[in-house]
């Protein structure tokens, strides 16, 4: 039997709660399993909103920073990205087999490499970010006019905890 509990809208109050009676205990209040479930949920939505099941996270955030600076490094895209150089380097590598990107040399660090797009790489960024724009229309509607406060609350977690 699983025992994850997935959250729902609650019909009478509008609140998310555990689906299946299943109770939270500690995790009812713990701010970062919400922020996994809010995480997950959207990363599915957006999924959707795509059309493709097997795309993975993180390329679109990936897509998106070597398009706006092309010739990045892989070491400053995962700091970018808030990934470590473990969890960037597969990300990478699919990009690299999908022929989404391409590596270029760097003449005064041969340890390294650039990164920059493909013209497949710019046509699958401009859907994912077709998609993107749909998707934060949606997330707007939740957060309503509490989406400044809610992205500073989301940066200050990440400036304090890192």
């Amino acid at each position: 039997m699983d025992k994850t509990a997935k959250p729902r809208q609650s019909a009478h109050n509008g609140q998310v709660e555990p689906s299946d009676g299943i109770k939270l205990g500690p995790l009812e209040h713990a701010l970062g399993f919400h922020l996994r479930l809010a995480q997950n949920a959207s990363f599915k939505t957006f999924k959707r909103h795509t059309g493709e099941s097997d795309l993975r996270p993180g390329w679109f955030a990936v897509l998106n920073i070597i398009h706006h600076n092309p010739g990045i490094t892989p070491i400053s895209l995962s700091r970018a990205c808030g990934r470590d150089k473990s969890t960037i380097t597969p990300v990478l590598r699919d990009l690299l087999r999908e022929g989404m990107i391409r590596r270029g040399q760097i003449p005064t660090d041969r340890r390294s490499y650039a990164l920059f797009l493909t013209q497949d790489g710019e046509d699958k960024l401009a859907h994912l970010a077709a998609c993107a724009a749909k998707h934060d229309e949606e997330l707007d509607e939740i957060v309503g006019d509490k989406k400044d406060e809610l992205i500073r609350l989301l940066r200050r977690i990440v400036t304090v905890l890192e």
